[in-house]
């Protein structure tokens, strides 16, 4: 087939407007930056489905993830980037506390991958390539972009920061040069011989691999559930007042993978305000205008979710 020279001129306008992206994307400090089509992610609603079919009890939680497996009809292409946080060191005080991946935040507005990610947006606008305001199922692109596997525990891992990784996805309207497409999404590490997230998960969330019972994952409990939890899943929960790293620190993929070279903005600041005894006798105004910011998703209403956190925490310990 013979090109004219304006599809010529297109094809290597798209390839070298990828290329700026991903140069891009690794200047700014992104361990990785894929791009692929938006129908890529078009099995997802199937692995929704079959969540549910596993799962009935939680079907409401995933209700809404269906959103996310419909873009619009002038999405064409989806840049996907990764960034680590196993960087960052953990207060002695939050361990077995707080999640890891709560504590360190890329959304905190004066976080050093809050500014990251603005600067790329600017950068992209500069550059022409509308963003759409849409949701992605961030864990599928990256994985299908090539730039991760999944574990049993259901969670991304990167091959040398295991998965303390975080995900950034933009949904544009552009055509674009896209990766070949990773089929094969599955860390090969985990193979049936080895179980140690789903034996260690304390409510039994994983009870088959590469896939969660959100309804029992403790994140989901500790951040999201606004209906009573009952007594047996809250004994199980244990110390955790908000998030889990369970199956993330037995897992043999992850063992020394946290460098805890550098200090998170304001984390030691926020540090005695984050103890359960702390948090039964916060008042409103403390945790609006101190706890609620750094968790604001939360909302400046939900104290009550944190008081009843803490009131477990403490009754688990004795």
């Amino acid at each position: 087939m013979i090109l004219s020279s304006e599809n010529n001129n297109d094809i290597i306008k798209t390839i070298m407007t990828s290329t700026k992206i991903k140069t891009k994307a690794q200047q700014l400090g992104f361990l990785g930056c894929g791009i692929i089509k938006s129908n890529t992610l078009d099995d997802y609603k199937k692995h929704l489905d079959d969540r549910v079919k596993s799962y009935p009890d939680s079907k409401k939680l995933y209700e809404p993830l269906y959103n996310n497996a419909c873009m619009p009809e002038s999405a064409k292409s989806i840049i996907v980037c990764t960034q680590r946080y196993n960087k960052y060191k953990v207060p002695q005080s939050l361990k077995g506390l707080i999640g890891k991946l709560y504590m360190f935040d890329p959304r905190i507005p004066y976080s050093e991958e809050y500014r990251t990610v603005l600067e790329f947006e600017a950068w992209l606008a500069l550059l022409g390539v509308n963003t759409l305001q849409c949701n992605v199922p961030a864990r599928l692109a990256a994985a299908k972009a090539g730039l991760g596997k999944f574990g049993r525990n259901n969670l991304l891992y990167d091959s040398e920061h295991g998965s303390y990784i975080w995900i950034f996805t933009w949904v544009t309207d552009k055509e674009l040069e896209y990766d070949d497409i990773e089929e094969n999404i599955g860390m090969s590490a985990c193979n049936d011989a080895c179980q140690k997230c789903v034996s260690a998960c304390p409510t039994k969330a994983l009870s088959k691999g590469y896939s969660v019972n959100r309804g029992l994952c403790i994140p989901q409990l500790t951040c999201w559930s606004r209906e009573g939890i009952d007594e047996e899943t809250k004994s199980k929960i244990g110390s955790w007042l908000y998030g889990c790293d369970v199956c993330q620190d037995v897992c043999p993929e992850n063992k020394d993978k946290f460098t805890e070279s550098e200090e998170f903005p304001m984390l030691k600041e926020h540090e005695e305000y984050l103890q359960p005894e702390r948090i039964l006798e916060m008042d409103e105004d403390t945790y609006v205008n101190i706890v609620n910011p750094r968790f604001w998703y939360m909302g400046k209403d939900n104290i009550q979710q944190w008081k009843d956190n803490a009131r477990r925490n403490l009754k688990n310990a004795k």
